[in-house]
């Protein structure tokens, strides 16, 4: 079973361009996988819905809403968001992001968001 992390902006994506994003992934993933995010993640998502104004308050609190209902798997972690989700991909885990940076570094294949609707492999 593959090891899918979901970053920070592909939640927000969800409420940004009223995206589903676990039909989406059904759709894109053709074998086992388990969804998972970093405990930091979990926290950027409370820092923006504490701090944060409008839809992106929203957006941040929709998305853990969404992250508990689902019971997504919060993997235990500490330091970087980015630089754990690197390390988790050289590990061989599929990393869904929408964060050119992180994607220029990260191993295939990797997963992010095309046209603000579906969810796509990158090999």
């Amino acid at each position: 079973m593959k090891k899918v992390i979901i970053d920070t902006n592909a939640i927000m994506a969800i409420a940004e361009f009223g995206l589903d994003l676990f039909t989406e992934l059904q759709k894109t993933l053709d074998f086992p996988y388990s969804l998972s995010v970093l405990e930091g993640t979990i926290q950027e998502l409370e820092k923006i819905r504490q701090e944060q104004r409008g839809k992106f308050k929203q957006a941040a609190a929709l998305g853990l809403v969404l992250l508990k209902s689902k019971r997504i798997n919060i993997i235990k972690s500490a330091g970087a968001v980015d630089d754990l989700l690197l390390a988790f991909s050289r590990q061989g885990a599929w990393v869904l992001t929408q964060d050119s940076e992180l994607k220029q570094q990260l191993h295939k294949p990797y997963l992010t968001i095309r046209q603000k609707k579906k969810v796509v492999v990158v090999k």
